[in-house]
């Protein structure tokens, strides 16, 4: 690009330190400052690799397994709640990694426009809490159990389970260390592997399926009836792929500004629709094949591999493994990300590196307990970041929508930036929703009298929200802050 960055960069943006480049080998330097035309490379088109490769995990077959195994819903119409839930999720996502090229910041600094510097801090907080160390341990965890599996599967002697978690963790910390141009390569470069191995995994699954199952009313958690069960699969699909969404400008953020924003909106939507649709369908079909078990004792991994013909399980076992990796590299990356929104002073050069080393530390201590397994009541409390993420999305896109995108850019780095509406619209749109929940861990005085309606309470937290929000709006109004000069970021001290 032409534009210097001088001419590009308003007063009172802090803009990141050193260069960067495209280099996939030099460390990413700073933190979460914003990134200058100079710095800025890259296509739409590799935000379509970077969301497909971490949706090709366990995890995201066990969405679809969830529907059928626990709640008893019937096949053809788990299919289609998945499908409607991944799509909510997967536009939303589109739309919001369009501010990365915009606005050239992480997700959680553009929020900032909407609840301020101060009101940011709940979001902000609330987003390293369930990625850095909610999904790191989960996603270490089912890789950890594949390691063990494919171990098994060969014959060789099985590791401890601590041993094969630490080495998971070690190679996600590795990649997410490195920084953005890393983690862009690694997600395409495994790609071709993991899609055609889940792929293979997928129809051969299918051509077992029994497609004619109908609502099973023994189901644990079967008391909604199949309407229920119907609402309960497009919640958990949803829930799934909205929890992408706090991280979807970290990664378009560094493509040039004039990116055409629908190519955006389309590579990086796509790509968590069309993985996390593929595989959601193919867990609640390998929950309808003969001989699989999902009870609390068996290991859901294993009910993967288990239906498949043995060269084909030993792959898959591998293919589990390396897509955990894969999620897990932009969970410790957007959770570094997020815990420097907070507002944290570190003056390193590799600030950001850093604090992705930590959380993968945090990750696999929080792995070592045993109750970030897939089905476990953890898993269930991980399902509970939607009630405030969506509260959270709703706010951050409302207030884009009636600004139609004009922000002061400055007003992201400014402390004196406090408006306090958009915190108000996402608490009362969690609080709203509270009657709602209908979790293993705790079911709302909604569905425990209507167990039918499933859970609904994405749909009442977003509604609130931004009925409040927008009520809210005209009385919120204050006079501009002055801009502050120029921002650098700040630079280590000199050894």
């Amino acid at each position: 690009m032409s534009t210097t960055v001088t001419e590009e960069v308003e007063a009172g943006v802090l803009v990141r330190e050193g260069v960067y480049g495209d280099s996939v080998a030099a460390i990413e330097p700073g933190g979460v400052e914003y990134i200058p035309a100079a710095e800025r490379h890259g296509r739409p088109i590799e935000l379509f690799w970077t969301w497909l490769s971490p949706n090709f995990e366990f995890a995201t077959v066990y969405v679809g397994v969830l529907p059928v195994v626990l709640f008893g819903g019937g096949f053809w119409l788990t299919v289609l709640g998945l499908v409607l839930g991944t799509a909510l999720g997967s536009v939303t996502h589109g739309w919001l990694s369009t501010f990365g090229p915009r606005y050239g910041v992480p997700q959680l600094i553009q929020s900032r426009g909407a609840f301020g510097f101060v009101g940011n801090l709940l979001p902000a907080a609330l987003n390293t809490l369930t990625s850095g160390a909610g999904w790191v341990a989960v996603n270490s965890v089912s890789r950890a159990f594949a390691v063990q599996t494919f171990f098994g599967h060969v014959g060789w002697r099985v590791p401890p389970f601590w041993l094969a978690l630490a080495v998971v963790v070690s190679v996600e910390v590795a990649i997410a260390f490195v920084g953005y141009n890393m983690v862009h390569r690694f997600e395409r470069v495994i790609f071709p592997f993991l899609g055609l191995v889940f792929a293979a995994c997928c129809l051969y699954i299918f051509g077992h399926t029994n497609a004619q199952l109908g609502f099973n009313a023994a189901a644990p958690a079967a008391a909604g009836g199949q309407v229920g069960a119907f609402i309960l699969a497009v919640f958990f699909a949803y829930a799934y792929a909205v929890s992408w969404n706090p991280y979807g400008a970290d990664y378009a953020r560094y493509l040039p500004r004039n990116t055409p924003a629908l190519r955006v909106a389309l590579a990086a939507g796509l790509g968590i629709f069309v993985s996390c649709a593929l595989l959601e369908i193919a867990g609640a079909a390998l929950a309808t094949v003969a001989g699989t078990s999902w009870g609390p004792n068996d290991v859901p991994t294993d009910q993967f591999v288990k239906p498949l013909p043995d060269a084909l399980g030993l792959i898959a076992t591998v293919a589990i493994a390396l897509g955990a990796v894969a999620a897990n590299v932009l969970n410790l990356y957007s959770a570094a990300m997020s815990f420097l929104t907070l507002g944290i002073r570190l003056t390193l050069r590799r600030r950001r590196a850093i604090v992705a080393v930590a959380f993968g530390i945090v990750g696999f201590g929080v792995g070592l307990t045993g109750g970030a397994a897939p089905g476990s009541k953890y898993e269930a409390f991980l399902f509970f970041n939607t009630y405030w993420i969506v509260p959270f999305i709703a706010v951050v896109l409302t207030d884009w929508t009636v600004r139609r995108g004009r922000y002061r850019e400055a007003g992201f780095f400014d402390p004196r930036h406090r408006p306090w509406k958009g915190v108000v619209a996402m608490v009362a749109g969690i609080a709203a929703s509270f009657p709602f929940w209908n979790q293993t861990l705790f079911v709302g005085v909604v569905p425990s009298n209507a167990p039918q309606v499933g859970d609904i309470s994405f749909v009442v937290g977003c509604v609130v929200a931004v009925i409040t929000y927008l009520a809210l709006r005209p009385r919120a109004t204050a006079p501009s802050a002055p801009v502050p000069p120029a921002i650098a970021a700040p630079r280590p001290p000199s050894r």
